[in-house]
């Protein structure tokens, strides 16, 4: 099996290495014969399609025909949305490229493999739009009781409840440090730790 790798770090801070993601991706397909035709690398937020250059470049090689599998860490690493997810994989069917997550190993080749992968892809969905609104809620009200809510960014703080709902998940699973995490999102670590303990 001729394979792609593909990694994604979720954001432009130095500390965060797309090695920690290439390496057991190399070592899995070591262990199972298939060989590495191409790693791809981005350093971009999922929804960044403009500098996920290594993304679109791997998705006009799957039109290509250059592999027959692109295998990734974590679901989140490839898609930005569940329709993302059902569009490329649609495409990828037209020319006999499957999909498989070392993290969520789920064959995409097999009918359950993607039934599974929808329903993990649109909770996954659910659970970030639901962590949104439960932070812009929590801000609307550390506003009203008059509560600072944090050093704001240069960009302002436009999205910001988008940004922590979309690293939160890394924070919980140790991917993502909560220091780089309030790096980030321009906040103190102290700040993060609050709005964190706010949705637990």
């Amino acid at each position: 099996m001729n394979v792609a790798l593909y990694a994604r770090v979720s954001t432009s801070d130095k500390d965060q290495e797309p090695e920690t993601q290439m390496q057991p991706l190399r070592r899995h397909a070591e262990a199972e014969g298939w060989t590495i035709i191409g790693q791809y690398i981005d350093t971009a937020s999922a929804s960044d399609m403009r500098r996920r250059t290594a993304w679109r470049q791997l998705l006009q090689d799957a039109g290509r025909k250059r592999f027959g599998m692109v295998f990734v860490f974590k679901l989140d690493r490839a898609f930005r949305s569940v329709k993302d997810m059902h569009d490329t994989l649609a495409a990828w069917d037209l020319v006999n490229v499957t999909f498989r997550s070392l993290k969520n190993p789920f064959d995409t080749a097999t009918p359950l493999g993607r039934l599974q992968m929808n329903f993990l892809a649109a909770l996954a969905e659910f659970e970030l739009e639901m962590i949104s609104e439960r932070v812009r809620a929590g801000m609307d009200r550390a506003r009203r009781d008059g509560t600072p809510i944090g050093r704001p960014r240069a960009d302002g703080a436009t999205g910001f409840p988008d940004r922590f709902a979309a690293l939160l998940p890394d924070i919980r699973s140790g991917d993502l440090s909560k220091g780089d995490a309030a790096r980030e999102l321009g906040i103190s670590h102290r700040t993060l730790t609050r709005y964190i303990e706010a949705l637990d």
